[in-house]
């Protein structure tokens, strides 16, 4: 199971060797309405910051014209899992933690004035992993996209399928593969916009199939991280295994687009993919 797989770039810092605001790029540290001023960009050096969901909604869309759908979805425990602690109390505190109720945000809203459907992931939610609720929401948020013929942009920012839910996890990558393809069925578009980290089983399904593939400068994304992957190779990779610079040069990319040109980018596509 991959949840949580491995979620720091090479060149960051041990968890909990330097403050969150910390620029692991060049060592710049920072106020929070510093960052927020910046879109958590580092002015210096131009390292991106995460960003939650709610915040990148802002960053991203016209003022006012967000309205959220499904917010009351919350996971079950069907499995009745334990490990340190009951699979309950985990949801309980990344609910309490973050003010969401599961690890994607999704609803309607305007991006220069076009009209589409959003479904945002929040890292900060148990790592963004996708449960059943999580690729619930997602398939949702594709059917409206069908059926208010608005395309669907996607923001991806997760470890991959959360091993609490076992293969109820797992099924989400087939259930929100099969949503994108009645999507396009039915003449709509996705446009996935990749942050860091996007990994396993969001990178191995509905992430990777958009019709155009943005990703943040610097964001890792690959199925596995690259410590996992040198120790079960036993080589050493390249400096920038699995970033969104490497993804591009292979192709696997249509684009890097920096944070401050993120929401103009996504306005010329959404004019491009719009059907009314």
């Amino acid at each position: 199971m991959d949840v949580e797989v491995e979620s720091k770039r090479p060149d960051e810092p041990a968890e909990g060797h330097a403050h969150p605001n910390t620029c692991p790029g060049c060592g710049s540290h920072y106020r929070d309405d510093e960052l927020a001023k910046t879109m958590r960009v580092c002015p210096q050096c131009g390292h991106h910051f995460r960003v939650r969901a709610r915040e990148r909604i802002e960053q991203i869309t016209d003022p006012g014209s967000f309205t959220e759908e499904d917010e009351a979805l919350r996971s079950a425990d069907p499995l009745g899992f334990f490990d340190l602690r009951p699979y309950t109390e985990r949801l309980a505190e990344a609910e309490i933690d973050t003010g969401l109720g599961e690890a994607v945000v999704c609803g309607a809203a305007a991006i220069e004035e076009t009209a589409c459907q959003l479904a945002v992931m929040d890292f900060a939610f148990m790592g963004g992993s996708m449960g059943s609720v999580v690729g619930e929401k997602f398939v949702r948020a594709c059917e409206r996209a069908a059926t208010t013929e608005a395309p669907l942009v996607s923001v991806a920012a997760s470890g991959g399928a959360r091993m609490q839910e076992g293969i109820l996890a797992l099924m989400q990558l087939p259930k929100t593969i099969c949503a994108i393809d009645e999507l396009h069925e039915s003449g709509g578009s996705l446009i996935s916009v990749l942050t860091h980290p996007t990994t396993g089983g969001v990178l191995a399904s509905f992430a990777s199939l958009g019709d155009v593939v943005l990703a943040e400068p610097g964001a890792l994304m690959s199925f596995a991280g690259p410590r996992v992957v040198a120790q079960t190779t036993r080589e050493k990779l390249p400096d920038d295994f699995g970033l969104a610079e490497s993804n591009f040069r292979f192709g696997h990319l249509d684009a890097i687009v920096t944070r401050e040109e993120l929401r103009p980018t996504l306005g010329r596509l959404l004019r491009l993919f719009a059907r009314s």
